[in-house]
């Protein structure tokens, strides 16, 4: 196969894993964690960057799903989006304009 034949495929499993890590959530936590960590793996194995609006979607220092108002905290503040991850006490900023 391809390389670009197997990013495609990655890509279409990484959003499979990312729905189920949604639904997983609320009953299964450590499962939604465990999905995030796979999906990070497939994409690492291909060289594949996950898109933008799903990188949002995990915390970049412990990996874990992050669902807004339960383990995450969203602020916005001087141009910056701010993630606050309640697992493990980090936070991301990431700029907009």
């Amino acid at each position: 196969m391809k390389k670009q034949e197997l990013q495609k495929i990655a890509l279409e499993r990484i959003k499979i894993l990312f729905n189920e890590a949604d639904k997983a959530f609320k009953e299964h936590p450590e499962r939604s964690h465990k999905y995030i960590k796979l999906a990070r793996k497939i994409a690492m194995k291909v060289n594949l960057r996950i898109p933008s609006e799903l990188k949002r979607k995990f915390c970049k220092h412990c990996y874990t799903y992050l669902k807004i108002g339960i383990n995450a905290r969203k602020r916005i503040r001087d141009k910056k989006i701010i993630y606050y991850c309640k697992n493990c006490k980090k936070f991301t900023r990431i700029p907009y304009k």
